[in-house]
């Protein structure tokens, strides 16, 4: 099925939910229309074998269990089949009958499905809600009967345009209920970028008889991902074995992801509902490849009490121990989520995740997501991180990137990381219409090229040398070191001074004739003003205050001196009771030294020689490894990946002017006339 005729399907689909016009609102048309695709999809696959699986339902002893009854029917349906029917009512069967029973007879149907997809219509999409809601507007026949018109049997559809067909609809249910949830579905141009750069160095491995894989989704949507991951593994293997895992927590989206794991032969057991990050439905299981692209920028506050508990009580033995992101974006939770799951063993695991640029190098040193990137690199988990096209998504222009996690590599990628920037316009070509925000798409040529550069590790080169770079995993850490520069105050009188000394608070507290009393003893101590000595305004303030028969306390000090004195650079240095320079806070300053460089070298070259009094503070050091500075670390791909592009000729951009004044005035004129 060509993606035309997926898209005039989704057209046809869409017209249907014009019927629902002035009898719903446009945000309740998904509610109504993406069950009744799942159920024509069901009676397409269920109808060869539908009279055979009846006639055995009512041979069947009442004395049997649901286990036993399941098993034994699914088997009529096909080897691989997890769902059947035992309602003597198709859509072929319902057609044509009296309007007045059709909502009866659909419930008889929906009812008499296996109990996994019984599920699906009565909890999740709430179907049974949806038919009387169109019986009642007059409209149920009418809904009805153009879905009899459409054939979603798998010879006709297969699994993969089936999702295709889904996530259109989804994308044109959203954009016409205003909906910007945060959910966005991935084209899969990507998603098959995806999995070939999971599969790049698998190929051997996948082959052969008796081989068996798991793939896991924690936001699974629709199961785009997962089944093209096992689409792709079959075209290595035939006779491999798929198990796949995942969980969502849209309701709608679960629904369908479980019935097509239904018809596939899935385990519909495997994808759970549910919010991942606070109840993870799969706590003991591994996986082999794991694939997911979970909201750009979603803030995480509904989790955050779960999530941080979990932090907290249970650090590394936990999913979240390496740290937590800001509340604003949960991207790299899901990061981790996903490395918990690794398989400890020979074979290790392969995680593709695809994320806007927020994780890569967010929050400073000591934060939640530099720790998090941290611990990444530290452990050696990442391999690549791919930039994308701008404009491939359908509800997003903004930059993705794909980050590909090992715990597993290859001899060569040790210690080391690709980056690979796939942004530029050799990757990319336009669509022949926008989809939403989507007007660009990858060509299969610029995905192999992409999954060539990793395969084959290409550093630099004639044809890569700005596309492809590998460094070590240590070249994106440093060390933040506290800069100080010594205190050095003036102490004058001024109206300024003055006016913020009698502000302070310990002055305010003083009643107006020992308020006045203590004005004027420091006025009479700065008689020689300017002061350019601390040490001598001390003295000078002393003998000022003994003579006014004045007694001042540690507070009321310091705000003498906080009011009064003045940064001045040409003024003494300021030490403290072990004769030591006092920091200026005001000239403070932090320094970030590559972490494969000594600090002391760096500050030597690049600090010393321009402000020789400057210091680095040793106590301000790193948590973890207690050295000085603290540890933090960033993916800039500007910094790696920028080429600088002179600005125009002023005389061209002169000719563009004047070429455009020309255009103007002839457009003037022919309106004159």
């Amino acid at each position: 099925m060509s993606n035309q005729k997926t898209t005039n399907l989704s057209a046809f689909i869409w017209s249907i939910a014009e019927l629902l016009r002035g009898d719903a609102k446009p945000s309740e048309y998904a509610k109504i229309i993406l069950p009744f695709v799942v159920l024509r999809r069901l009676d397409c696959v269920l109808a060869p074998t539908k009279d055979a699986v009846i006639e055995a339902a009512e041979n069947l002893s009442d004395d049997l269990d649901d286990e036993m009854r399941d098993r034994m029917l699914t088997s009529i349906v096909g080897p691989r089949a997890k769902i059947y029917n035992r309602s003597r009512f198709t859509f072929e069967a319902l057609r044509g009958q009296d309007a007045e029973q059709l909502r009866e007879n659909l419930m008889d149907y929906i009812t008499k499905f296996s109990t996994n997809a019984r599920d699906i219509f009565i909890d999740k999409f709430d179907f049974p809600a949806q038919l009387k809601a169109l019986e009642e507007a007059g409209i149920l026949y009418l809904v009805f009967e153009r879905f009899c018109q459409i054939d979603l049997h798998p010879d006709t559809i297969s699994n993969i345009e089936m999702g295709q067909l889904f996530e259109d609809l989804i994308r044109r249910f959203n954009e016409n209920s205003a909906a910007d949830n945060g959910d966005y579905f991935t084209p899969r141009e990507v998603i098959r970028l995806m999995v070939e750069l999971l599969l790049a160095y698998d190929h051997e491995a996948l082959s052969g008889s008796g081989v068996i894989r798991t793939i896991y989704d924690p936001t699974i949507g629709t199961g785009g991902m997962a089944s093209i991951g096992e689409e792709e593994m079959r075209a290595l293997n035939e006779k491999i074995r798929v198990n796949i895992f995942g969980q969502e927590m849209i309701k709608e989206s679960y629904a369908i992801c479980k019935s097509d794991m239904l018809i596939t032969g899935h385990d519909p057991e495997n994808i759970a509902f549910g919010n991942t990050l606070t109840d993870d439905a799969f706590p003991t299981h591994k996986f082999h490849y794991m694939l997911s692209n979970p909201p750009y920028g979603v803030d995480w506050k509904k989790s955050k009490d779960k999530v941080t508990e979990e932090h907290e009580t249970q650090g590394m033995d936990g999913r979240f121990g390496a740290g937590l992101p800001s509340i604003s974006d949960g991207q790299l939770l899901f990061v981790q989520h996903m490395v918990s799951k690794m398989r400890p063993d020979e074979q290790g695991s392969r995680i593709g995740i695809v994320m806007n640029g927020s994780p890569l190098f967010s929050g400073g040193a000591g934060s939640g997501e530099s720790e998090i990137r941290r611990w990444l690199l530290e452990n050696d988990l990442i391999e690549a991180i791919i930039a994308l096209p701008t404009d491939i998504f359908y509800n997003t222009g903004i930059q993705t990137y794909v980050w590909l996690l090992s715990n597993k590599k290859i001899e060569g990628r040790r210690g080391k990381v690709q980056l690979i920037d796939a942004s530029g316009e050799r990757f990319w070509s336009p669509t022949r219409r926008s989809l939403g925000a989507k007007r660009r798409e990858i060509p299969e040529e610029a995905r192999q090229e992409v999954v060539s550069i990793y395969h084959d590790m290409l550093n630099g080169g004639s044809d890569h040398s700005e596309v492809s770079k590998i460094f070590d995993t240590t070249a994106f850490g440093f060390r933040k070191i506290r800069v100080e520069r010594p205190l050095r105050l003036r102490f004058d009188v001024t109206e300024e001074t003055m006016a913020a000394l009698t502000a302070a608070k310990p002055v305010e507290k003083l009643d107006q004739d020992a308020r006045e009393g203590l004005l004027a003893a420091v006025e009479a101590a700065c008689a020689d003003a300017p002061i350019m000595d601390r040490v001598v305004f001390r003295k000078s303030l002393r003998a000022a205050l003994k003579t006014a028969s004045i007694k001042i306390g540690a507070p009321m000090q310091k705000a003498i001196e906080a009011a009064i004195g003045t940064p001045d650079e040409d003024a003494a240095i300021c030490l403290d009771k072990d004769g030591k320079p006092e920091p200026d806070p005001h000239l403070r300053d932090f320094e970030l030294v590559p972490l494969a460089e000594d600090w002391r070298d760096y500050v030597a070259r690049e600090v010393t020689p321009f402000v020789p009094d400057a210091w680095v503070d040793e106590t301000y050091r790193d948590d973890k490894d207690g050295e000085v500075g603290r540890v933090g670390y960033e993916i800039n791909f500007n910094r790696y990946f920028y080429s600088y592009a002179p600005p125009r000729p002023v005389a061209e951009i002169d000719d563009d002017l004047k070429s455009l004044e020309a255009e103007i005035a002839g457009l003037l004129a022919e309106v004159v006339e």
